[in-house]
């Protein structure tokens, strides 16, 4: 197997691509280091390119160590061919390289090993061959201290040899399982005595229900498979089964003398066997596409989410709503600082309105607040309704928004929770959370188990090991695109930097607890265990503002230094001119020049000037707003589900992306549905080609369920 041609192929990459960034994964440097600072050897290949040439890379050669592996066993049984060493060259995948293993694999006690056991394997030799008589032969076989006791015997034992055997055969497995893959259909019905059970009328589309199963959307199988997991619904598959034993009969119906017992042979080995077997494959791997959907999803929308831009500057109430315990209170001043905390009670059974009013005007004043953040839980809008109110009578303006809570109480019961806050208690911490996350979305929720932001569909029922790993890859790239502030980041921002592992991130955390603030990115070499190879990943994704070298604060990476210098010679600019003009000296005197010129003058690649210029001409830039990151609708008034009307134009942000379409917040209790055939007028394939979590979109009101408080909204224009 060319490993390089085939990944050149793929991915379709020219042969200094390949070699290049194979030879930068295996030199141990991270996804988001290569992406960055690498792009002449790359070919600038993008991040999300480079994640998934990293997982093929590590397939193929984990394909070419089983085939190898493989190839070894068989050899030492004494059983290897030229034509199975053929095969095992031309498999492409380590479902094919497993299918040639299993004949020679050591099996559990088998009906076909127990014959075996009996001396019965030449009887089974005869009946394959098709050239004589079963019946005249079986007598042969015969032996009572085996068991074989008749021929009766004799000829069930051969059978049961044979059908294991047809069972096992590579290229009829192959072949029927394309036939099974294509063309099985999945039915579903109501499990018996399931009616009873509380999610019974969640599966109410699938009571009965029937789909090629190759062609089920990803949401659908998840469906099922958790129906099924419930114990609601009954799944069975049906399949081409007279074209399928039609097949098989061909390959092993050899002649009259023997197809009486061949016909039973092949129907035993086929329901028995080879069967049940290609269901489990067809079942685990549709279930293994459409989790590998879902975690697409759930990486893109947080992604998203994660780039969404800061509310920077603005001092923020915390509001995390609830009945019964009150609805906790925090303020958070412009710096991310908890400034005061309270707990006040207007909703049932306390419905203390006026007293609330009083106590969160007071903090609007007494803080300058200008934006109040309410989380989105249980009793969300009715603690809505009474800020309404009190942004109205407030001396000041102040607008209000609906901000996901998702993810807070986890981080509210966490050792980190603690740790930031030790002197809030835990349900105080979760309004500190809803705040925050409002100013810096990705500062915030890199502190939340990913998984818990709540922004994919079925997160909880997909491989969760695959799911950490995605998940943990989109926060990664999020935080090494934007940059981190060295002497303000947090540990739970830190650990995520490329080349900072956990331990380093805590050693940063000391090092400037112990020393003050970091004066250079060189100084970062002095924490322990921040070696030249951690610097080289690390120190283009720290900022230092405070640093007497400009380019510290920028993302320049410090081995372009001296070319930054010497292009900054050449356009006669020095740094207090950027600061000054904020960039737009570099602009002007940029403008029409030969960068090609340049890069061979001042020993650069083209790429990493052009990145170069880019971040001269916006120094201390944030990407999140290039990167078209909108900021939430902040609102003044709300919007009650008997207000709307079908027609209705209004304005809305994304809160999810799914397979079937797009949940909307309004401003009412519950997100409107865009389902997929409302998202354009043209034909939409996937979603996320029209719309991202956090797009501030324009949607028509098309249908009201007031009983269900359920609205569907449409994003047509015609």
């Amino acid at each position: 197997m060319d490993l390089l041609k085939m990944l050149q192929e793929e991915f379709s990459l020219k042969a200094y691509q390949v070699e290049n960034t194979i030879a930068l994964i295996d030199e141990g440097k991270t996804i988001p280091f290569i992406a960055r600072y690498r792009k002449e050897q790359t070919g600038e290949m993008s991040d999300t390119v480079l994640r998934q040439f990293d997982e093929r890379l590590k397939y193929l050669r984990n394909l070419s160590e089983r085939k190898e592996q493989v190839e070894r066993i068989i050899e030492e049984q004494g059983k290897l061919t030229e034509l199975i060493v053929n095969s095992l060259k031309k498999a492409s995948t380590l479902q094919e390289v497993e299918d040639i293993y299993q004949p020679f694999k050591q099996k559990k006690r088998t009906r076909a090993t127990v014959a075996r056991e009996k001396g019965l394997e030449g009887l089974s030799d005869i009946l394959l061959e098709g050239k004589e008589s079963l019946d005249k032969r079986a007598s042969e076989y015969i032996d009572i201290e085996k068991g074989v006791e008749n021929e009766e015997d004799a000829i069930a034992g051969a059978m049961d040899i044979a059908a294991e055997i047809i069972a096992d055969d590579f290229d009829l497995k192959k072949l029927l399982r394309d036939i099974v893959f294509r063309e099985s259909i999945l039915e579903t019905s109501v499990k018996k005595g399931s009616e009873e059970k509380e999610d019974f009328l969640t599966y109410k589309m699938y009571h009965d229900y029937k789909e090629v199963c190759s062609k089920m959307p990803s949401h659908r199988i998840l469906a099922v498979n958790r129906g099924e997991k419930d114990d609601i619904l009954k799944v069975k598959l049906e399949h081409p089964m007279d074209r399928i034993l039609s097949l098989s009969g061909k390959k092993y119906i050899k002649s009259e003398i023997h197809k009486s017992h061949m016909s039973l042979v092949i129907e035993d080995s086929l329901k028995r066997l080879l069967i049940p077997s290609l269901e489990r494959e067809l079942r685990s791997l549709v279930t293994e596409k459409a989790e590998e959907r879902a975690i697409q999803v759930f990486g893109e929308n947080l992604g998203n989410l994660l780039m969404q831009s800061p509310i920077a500057g603005k001092t923020v109430i915390g509001w995390d709503p609830a009945y019964r315990t009150g609805c906790k209170i925090a303020v958070v001043d412009d710096t991310g600082k908890v400034v005061d905390t309270t707990t006040v009670y207007p909703t049932a059974p306390q419905n203390k309105v006026e007293e609330t009013k009083k106590t969160i005007l007071s903090l609007i004043n007494k803080y300058d607040v200008d934006i109040i953040a309410i989380g989105n839980g249980t009793a969300s809008r009715e603690s809505e309704t009474i800020v309404a109110d009190i942004v109205k009578e407030a001396s000041k303006k102040v607008s209000f928004v609906i901000v996901s809570e998702a993810g807070a109480s986890v981080y509210s019961a966490s050792e980190l929770g603690e740790e930031e806050l030790p002197d809030l208690n835990v349900s105080l911490r979760g309004a500190a959370s809803i705040a925050r996350r409002l100013q810096d979305p990705l500062s915030e929720l890199v502190k939340i188990d990913p998984k818990s932001i709540g922004v994919g569909q079925y997160q909880h029922d997909v491989n969760q090991k695959r799911l950490a790993e995605v998940l943990s890859g989109i926060v990664e790239d999020s935080v090494n695109k934007v940059g981190v502030d060295l002497n303000t980041a947090s540990f739970a921002i830190l650990q995520y930097v490329a080349g900072i592992n956990k331990t380093i991130a805590k050693n940063i955390i000391k090092y400037r607890d112990e020393n003050g603030k970091f004066k250079s990115r060189k100084e970062i070499l002095k924490v322990p265990r921040l070696g030249p190879a951690a610097y080289e990943q690390c120190a283009g994704f720290l900022r230092i503002k405070e640093s007497g070298e400009f380019l510290d604060s920028t993302g320049i990476h410090p081995e372009s230094y001296k070319n930054t210098k010497m292009l900054l010679e050449i356009l006669k600019v020095t740094p207090e001119e950027i600061k000054e003009t904020k960039g737009q000296i570099i602009s002007q005197k940029s403008s029409g020049l030969d960068l090609t010129e340049i890069s061979k003058k001042i020993d650069i690649g083209l790429p990493t000037l052009k990145d170069i210029i880019k971040e001269l001409l916006k120094p201390g830039r944030d990407i999140r707003e290039e990167e078209g990151g909108l900021a939430p609708i902040l609102r003044s008034d709300i919007l009650k589900l008997e207000d709307l009307k079908e027609g209705v134009i209004l304005k809305g942000t994304v809160r999810n992306v799914v397979d079937f379409g797009a949940f909307v917040d309004i401003g009412i209790k519950n997100d409107g549905l865009v389902h997929i055939s409302q998202l354009s007028d043209k034909f939409v394939k996937n979603p996320m080609e029209v719309v991202s979590v956090g797009d501030i979109v324009e949607v028509r009101v098309i249908g009201i369920d007031l009983n269900r408080g359920k609205v569907s909204l449409s994003m047509k224009k015609g």
